[in-house]
């Protein structure tokens, strides 16, 4: 760049950028994954903990904390152009502290539309809008092909845990009930704000739900945590979700279609 370049970020913030940033710190393991997918894994300094894809990438660069608890000093040292986070997944206390000392791009993603915006965001920011476009057609073809699939399936009731003790559920503003409608999925909990806690109990209520998925992150949970929940929705299918596909944004959605569509059709082959 030869002039300052001006771009919002998801906030509605302007940044201005004085060149392309060489130097990138992310704070978000889907917005991570996205970078590597745009060609930008040698740009990157630094990510958390929790960016496990691609599965080299946290040993190849320096680990800096984790979502929501970072080592300052240590992304200080790493001299970032710029820093990546999100408004969900980072406090506003990272981000704040952050700008302190550095450029900071927030994404704040409920839609698909909000994903594509961001992965175009990216190409402009890093110079890289071919490739940006090109993931984006590639999740619009894969969105096209499953809306054609999912338009007349029924709608089922469902009821999505992302933890236990507390047993907390998604709920409405989140990308995961936006995916959970996209599926046909009722949620049961969407008139709530965002991530409820929920007590369990025998309600009669309950017996109307016809799936409870059960989210491998932020709770790790198994097989063997299918049966805490079974006897409260008694006549649910109890499934235990890929929570990469509900709850990643950017390149993930590449996947996340065909699981859908997988799901689904094995949820069906559960009822016949």
């Amino acid at each position: 760049m030869t002039k300052t370049k001006a771009i919002k970020d998801q906030l509605h913030r302007t940044l201005h950028l004085k060149e392309i940033p060489k130097r990138i710190v992310s704070l978000v393991p889907s917005q991570t994954e996205l970078l590597c997918d745009l060609g930008l894994k040698n740009s990157l300094v630094g990510v958390t903990k929790f960016c496990v894809h691609p599965n080299y990438i946290r040993t190849d660069v320096t680990v800096v904390g984790g979502t929501k608890q970072i080592h300052l000093e240590k992304i200080k040292a790493l001299q970032p152009d710029i820093i990546l986070c999100n408004k969900e997944e980072n406090t506003k206390v990272i981000v704040e502290t952050c700008e302190a000392f550095c450029t900071v791009h927030v994404s704040d993603i409920f839609t698909i539309d909000d994903s594509l915006e961001l992965i175009h965001q990216y190409g402009a920011i890093f110079n890289k809008p071919k490739e940006a476009f090109s993931i984006v057609d590639v999740i619009q073809k894969e969105l096209q092909s499953f809306n054609a699939f999912i338009k007349n399936k029924s709608i089922l009731k469902a009821v999505y845990f992302i933890w236990k003790d507390p047993w907390m559920a998604a709920a409405s503003n989140t990308f995961i009930n936006y995916l959970m409608n996209l599926n046909k999925l009722d949620n049961v909990f969407e008139k709530e704000s965002r991530y409820p806690e929920v007590e369990l109990c025998n309600s009669t209520l309950n017996r109307d739900v016809n799936i409870v998925l059960l989210s491998s992150e932020p709770y790790p949970f198994k097989e063997k945590h299918k049966k805490d929940i079974q006897e409260f929705y008694p006549n649910a299918d109890i499934v235990l979700a890929d929570g990469e596909m509900f709850s990643w944004y950017g390149s993930r959605l590449i996947k996340a279609f065909k699981y859908f569509q997988n799901l689904r059709l094995n949820l069906e082959n559960n009822q016949s």
